[in-house]
């Protein structure tokens, strides 16, 4: 078993972005059982190629775990090797599960965490689990999620709203009863920018990936389908000086998730407060 170094940060303290991220991926990829007299465990299974990030959450980890790997056939490929991760702590088990990692099966009823989380790098961490990053088969940027929680989905379409401006709806697919939620063009290359900023925990290929679209350029003569609407450090003002979401939306002609999430960004620190304040 890996040494661990010393862990600074509360365990889970989702103010903390990479307990943010580690939190989302978890719910998204993870999965946790539980059996007779408190017995249980919190396994994390990826492909080998992904080993570093299990490395980097058992550093994150102030309990004791391992990861092991493994080597089978799959529907996708007939040797598949992945690496998974194993944590049986009851103490952090309890600790996860009481900001909202469900035992058992948790696909369509897990939802973004209870109390104070760093919004960006909890849904970097669902996205790298349960979503994609990069060109469409035209070339054309964007980010992606793939849900089957209608909880997650609305609270990413909230987000993208706010930092990229677009705003987009969900609904489930016939197919497969999930929900497909596409940021493209500029609005994507906007999202990316956000998630993956330089030096975050991330998926080295989804983070190689994001950095890859900045240098994308709308072709000439494509005409743009939509121009977000930025805040501005009046609308900030204004949104500060009124308090509620609910008032503020009908005051600047936006919508109330949109407000409410500007609010929680400028009090939290995500973004600088206007001049004056």
């Amino acid at each position: 078993m890996a040494a661990r170094e010393p862990v600074v940060h509360r365990f889970m303290d989702l103010t903390v972005p990479e307990y943010a991220y580690m939190f989302g991926f978890l719910q998204a990829d993870g999965h946790l059982s539980q059996q007779p007299r408190q017995r249980g465990r919190l396994t994390l299974e990826v492909s080998v190629r992904d080993i570093d990030l299990l490395r980097e959450f058992q550093r994150l980890t102030p309990y004791n775990s391992s990861i092991t790997q493994r080597t089978r056939s799959t529907n996708f490929a007939e040797t598949h090797t992945s690496a998974v991760w194993c944590l049986c702590s009851l103490e952090a088990r309890t600790t996860l599960n009481g900001l909202g990692l469900p035992y058992g099966r948790k696909s369509k009823t897990v939802a973004p965490p209870r109390g104070r989380f760093s919004a960006r790098d909890y849904l970097r961490g669902v996205i790298d689990a349960d979503g994609s990053v990069g060109y469409t088969g035209k070339g054309f940027p964007f980010v992606s999620l793939t849900t089957a929680s209608t909880a997650i989905g609305r609270y990413f379409c909230t987000y993208v709203e706010e930092v990229a401006g677009v705003r987009r709806t969900v609904g489930r697919n016939a197919r497969d009863d999930i929900y497909n939620v596409l940021i493209a063009m500029e609005a994507g290359q906007r999202l990316a920018t956000d998630l993956y900023y330089p030096g975050c925990l991330a998926l080295a290929r989804k983070q190689a990936a994001a950095d890859s679209l900045a240098s994308w350029v709308r072709p000439a003569g494509m005409r743009s389908a939509y121009t977000s609407r930025r805040w501005t450090p009046d609308e900030d003002r204004v949104l500060l000086r009124l308090g509620s979401p609910t008032t503020a939306a009908e005051v600047l002609g936006r919508t109330p998730q949109s407000c409410n999430l500007r609010m929680w960004r400028l009090r939290s620190g995500q973004v600088p407060l206007p001049s004056g304040q």
